[in-house]
């Protein structure tokens, strides 16, 4: 019964989010007949499907520890804040494309923006890795119990290999809708998840064992040789 449960609210959750993405796109856009943002949709929402399915057979824990995201989630004052310049910035990375696409604001090949869409699906598939490295990967900053250190795999080269997912499928998000306006909302949301990043190494270095340890020993938050 809890697994039902558990099942069901996961799909609540991206039903609420396709709601969210679809109004943010296609009401700016001011029309339904936006071929490249149905593309994105559709993909998008068939890995997110696939990856919720797959957590849900082989990491229950970790999908629960998913759900509870936002501003609002949040322990600290701090985290709370960047959450919401990030949901902010999220949602303006839909809105300013949709805008961008109903005005012509700029042009980019269709081509290009299917290639983005490739981008899009293996950002996703490393996301996929990513989840399956770390099950204590919470959608808020904790350290759960029994909660290690992880520093194999993606995260033996760098600190926060969700984010570097995170921020490339942002990256890609804005080309695969057709804009390059997008792209604006899509540098101050990676500059948000870089803050975010570093307040969370404040906080895991002062309340996980072994945090401090592995950051000296991994140099690079998000971006090797660079960040």
């Amino acid at each position: 019964m809890k697994d039902t449960r558990l099942l069901i609210k996961s799909l609540a959750g991206m039903l609420f989010l396709l709601i969210v993405m679809g109004t943010a796109i296609f009401l700016p856009a001011g029309s339904l007949k936006y071929p490249l943002a149905w593309i994105y949709l559709t993909t998008f929402f068939a890995l997110v499907l696939l990856i919720t399915l797959y957590l849900f057979r082989f990491d229950k824990q970790l999908l629960k520890s998913r759900l509870a995201a936002g501003p609002v989630a949040e322990p600290t004052r701090a985290q709370k804040i960047i959450q919401a310049l990030a949901a902010l910035s999220f949602l303006g990375i839909y809105i300013t494309s949709a805008f961008d696409h109903r005005y012509h604001w700029s042009t980019i090949p269709p081509s290009i923006s299917y290639l983005a869409d490739a981008g899009c699906l293996l950002a996703f598939v490393f996301l996929f890795f990513v989840f399956k490295q770390n099950t204590y990967l919470s959608a808020t900053i904790e350290v759960q119990d029994r909660q290690q250190v992880i520093s194999t795999g993606l995260y033996a080269v760098v600190r926060h290999p969700m984010y570097t997912g995170a921020i490339a499928l942002m990256l890609f998000t804005p080309i695969a809708l057709g804009s390059f306006w997008g792209l604006a909302p899509s540098m101050i949301l990676a500059i948000v998840i870089a803050i975010r990043a570093i307040n969370e190494e404040h906080q895991l270095s002062a309340s996980l064992a072994g945090y401090k340890e592995y950051c000296t020993k991994v140099k690079y938050r998000l971006i090797p040789h660079i960040f």
